[in-house]
């Protein structure tokens, strides 16, 4: 720990602005001091919402380095019964900091669920993060009923509204409030049910229905809890309302029963809807039978008369299933009918590229899909990587910026929210400093800080360890890539001497561990794996007496040979389970061994389709990063370009006649 080092910039910054107090002094490397303690059993306490105890311990936090956190969480805590005196004071003595804007986005969220519109109008101005969904719709409801609601208004909340996953107030009442006024379609009160139930998201379900139809949201229920019964009740659908129900209960079958739902569709309600009610259907039958990778999931997307009725997840899945029964042209017009925005996206310009270029290809389409591969390609990313292999070039390091010099790394020392962030993190306080430090470097100024000032904040984290914000710090610059901040590779000796020691290319090691911790010592992750490789106590259990590790007990995963040693042992038994398989092997050690070793099970494919086809987001993510940072770290570790495709190869079923190697791999 090197707190020392980052508190004499910090108490300086205090004194500059006039905030009082000054920094703790700690021993490099000590325990957190009765001080800090104070702030960390706040902590604990307003997630406890004891709002006594909070009362209680803020005057010992007067002058601590991360009072403005206790000040927050002591009047976060009351904000429902606080003074809007009490409110300013606080925004005036925090003034500039994150807390500062953080309860002012608190603040607007309580004054929009009161209807005190007044005061959200003279408040929200000042409010820079801007970051709140349910926010920007209070702002677009103040608006309408002041009748200056801006042309692209229900653009606008569309785009809020259906990205809130969870029922929320802001969003649904301006949907209320701009359908009312004939500015917002009923057709997108519709689509936001439809994504809800989709979802599993009734409360958010029968919050859009209501907009739309209030007596028919006991229906909602009915089909939610049984929609097999439900659909098969009714014979009819008379009038838009009621067929939008069906198509809602269809939508619910669908997502557990996809094949029975199309043959209700096909066969009974299909002659009932009209083209984008059906088309809508189709698209979520077949996404879910995509979802299980099943060879229907083609067919059904090949009902749809129109791809523009989809939206762009429908559209992502009807792509995938395309890739996935090699049907080109499929490929080709769905990533057309998706919205320029999504267009962009890396995944979706390589595949299109690639349709293109099927087939009888003429000058035309060669020309086009040279441009798009031109267009994403580069060494950061998996179809960045992918795309410039496909241009005939490999993949190596990119130049190093020019060094940082030295009033540019005192500036970053001199940031007050830097060293806030880093010293919470330092003393435990892990999510308030992420929190600080992103506020920092993205959302304090209008568009974030400038290339030059995110390469020395991430200079900042990287010399006092704290290598998840040195990585993310320092992907944010686009025109330059500092690959030693990007890619960086702490306790080399301890990786690259137990990778090698079990066969595995240490490349593929710090690609995985840069993807499960940021290389976060005590990282432990919400279902409990712990350390840099994000081991499983059982699966450590497992491993440990595979390999004969004798005395191993699960409270050594935080020690970092430890740690190293079972998830190497592990990885390189994946590894071998799958037949030397990269994208397998990253599979498993994300989702365990029992899945890829289904979802491999169909057409041979090559495997970056094969990864594109993942059903679980998280772990097709992760694939492809893992790969990713493989190919990175290969080039930094041997100074030679890399190829990416080689690391992929081809998946499909297992070869019956090869014995397992691991059964039993958990």
């Amino acid at each position: 720990m090197h707190w020392m080092k980052i508190l004499t910039p910090l108490a300086l910054s205090l004194s500059l602005m006039g905030m009082g107090g000054s920094a703790q002094a700690l021993a490099v490397g000590a325990a957190p001091t009765a001080a800090d303690q104070v702030l960390i059993d706040m902590q604990q306490a307003f997630r406890k919402k004891d709002r006594v105890r909070l009362a209680q311990l803020l005057p010992q936090a007067r002058g601590h380095a991360l009072e403005p956190w206790a000040a927050y969480w002591e009047l976060r805590a009351r904000l429902e019964d606080a003074q809007a005196s009490e409110v300013e004071a606080f925004l005036q003595r925090w003034a500039g900091t994150y807390q500062e804007d953080r309860l002012r986005n608190d603040r607007l969220l309580l004054l929009g669920q009161r209807r005190e519109w007044a005061r959200f109008s003279a408040l929200h101005p000042q409010f820079r993060m801007g970051d709140d969904r349910e926010v920007r719709c209070y702002a677009i409801t103040i608006a309408q009923i002041e009748g200056h609601a801006a042309p692209d208004a229900a653009a606008v909340l569309r785009e809020n509204w259906f990205a809130q996953r969870d029922a929320d107030d802001g969003c649904t009442h301006a949907a209320g409030e701009l359908f009312s006024a004939k500015l917002l379609p009923a057709i997108d009160v519709w689509r936001k049910a439809r994504l809800s139930i989709e979802a599993n998201r009734v409360r958010a379900a029968r919050d859009a229905v209501a907009i739309v139809a209030t007596d028919l949201l006991p229906q909602v229920t009915q089909l939610n809890d049984a929609p097999t019964k439900f659909l098969r009740a009714r014979a009819t659908a008379p009038g838009r309302e009621r067929k939008e129900i069906m198509v809602l209960a269809l939508i619910k079958l669908a997502t557990s029963d996809p094949d029975n739902a199309a043959q209700m569709l096909d066969s009974k309600w299909g002659v009932h809807f009209n083209a984008e009610e059906r088309n809508w259907t189709w698209g979520v039958i077949g996404k879910q039978a995509a979802l299980r990778l099943s060879p229907t999931a083609s067919d059904y997307f090949a009902k749809i008369s129109r791809d523009a009725d989809l939206n762009d997840e429908l559209l992502a899945w009807k792509v995938r299933a395309a890739l996935r029964a090699g049907q080109w042209d499929m490929v080709r017009k769905a990533i057309n009918a998706m919205s320029p925005e999504a267009q962009k996206d890396s995944a979706w310009a390589y595949w299109k590229a690639r349709a293109l270029l099927q087939g009888r290809v003429s000058d035309a389409e060669r020309t086009e899909a040279t441009a798009l591969l031109r267009s994403i390609a580069g060494p950061g990313g998996f179809y960045e990587q992918l795309a410039l292999e496909d241009l005939g070039e490999r993949i190596s390091v990119p130049p190093a910026p020019a060094p940082l010099t030295a009033e540019e790394k005192a500036a970053a020392r001199a940031n007050p929210a830097l060293n806030r962030g880093l010293y919470a993190i330092l003393i435990g306080l892990r999510r308030e400093g992420v929190r600080e430090w992103n506020y920092a470097t993205n959302l304090h100024e209008r568009g974030g800080m400038g290339e030059r000032e995110l390469l020395a904040a991430a200079d900042f984290a990287c010399q006092y360890e704290v290598w998840d914000r040195c990585i993310n710090t320092s992907e944010r610059t686009d025109t330059v890539a500092d690959y030693s901040q990007r890619y960086p590779m702490p306790f080399e000796g301890a990786v690259v001497a137990h990778s090698r020691q079990v066969g595995l290319d240490p490349a593929y090691v710090y690609g995985l561990i840069r993807q499960e911790s940021r290389f976060i010592m005590d990282a432990r992750s919400g279902v409990g794996a712990s350390g840099l490789m994000q081991v499983m106590p059982a699966t450590a259990r497992w491993t440990a007496k595979k390999i004969g590790l004798t005395g191993f007990s699960t409270d050594q995963l935080n020690d970092r040979d430890t740690n190293i040693t079972i998830g190497t042992a592990y990885l390189k038994l994946a590894l071998d389970d799958f037949a030397g398989s990269m994208p397998l092997a990253a599979a498993a050690y994300n989702a365990g061994p029992g899945r890829p070793r289904n979802w491999r099970n169909g057409p041979v494919l090559d495997a970056a389709i094969w990864a594109e086809n993942v059903p679980f987001t998280e772990t097709r993510d992760y694939v492809k990063k893992v790969l990713a940072n493989t190919t990175n770290y290969a080039a930094l570790l041997t100074g030679k370009p890399q190829s990416l495709r080689e690391r992929l190869g081809k998946i499909g079923p297992r070869d019956a006649a090869v014995p397992e190697v691991n059964k039993d791999l958990p």
